[in-house]
């Protein structure tokens, strides 16, 4: 991609793929009870147990949480700190467990669509 087109944060696109899951990701934040009591479920955050960007809930609150707060109207900066929560903090193992039943696992990876969605995605080394 070019510059120019890396700038461009399609928020049309974003609050469609939002809308298609509204009241799933409405639901999730809801119950969300902020307890952390799903820590201990991943083993990012076992072995960095100080760091609590490795909290499963941590992770879902500032990625799809942020973008369902913001109704998809997001920088690419905003884009690229999800990217980092939801590729670099987050292998999607599906391990995570909340007590409350909330769905960490989908919540990451519905983040992960869209940031997809924008071009922005982990690139790996071949």
């Amino acid at each position: 991609m070019d510059n120019n087109s890396e700038m461009q944060v399609d928020t049309q696109k974003i609050r469609d793929l939002i809308n298609q899951d509204k009241s799933m990701i409405k639901l999730m934040l809801k119950v969300c009870a902020h307890c952390s009591m799903c820590a201990e479920s991943c083993f990012l955050y076992v072995h960095s147990p100080d760091d609590p960007k490795y909290i499963p809930s941590y992770k879902m609150l500032n990625s799809v949480g942020y973008l369902y707060k913001k109704k998809g109207n997001v920088t690419w900066e905003d884009l690229e700190r999800i990217k980092e929560i939801v590729w670099d903090n987050c292998v999607l193992c599906t391990r995570c467990y909340c007590p409350l039943g909330v769905d960490i696992p989908r919540m990451i990876s519905l983040a992960r669509k869209i940031c997809r969605s924008q071009g922005v995605y982990k690139e790996y080394n071949t």
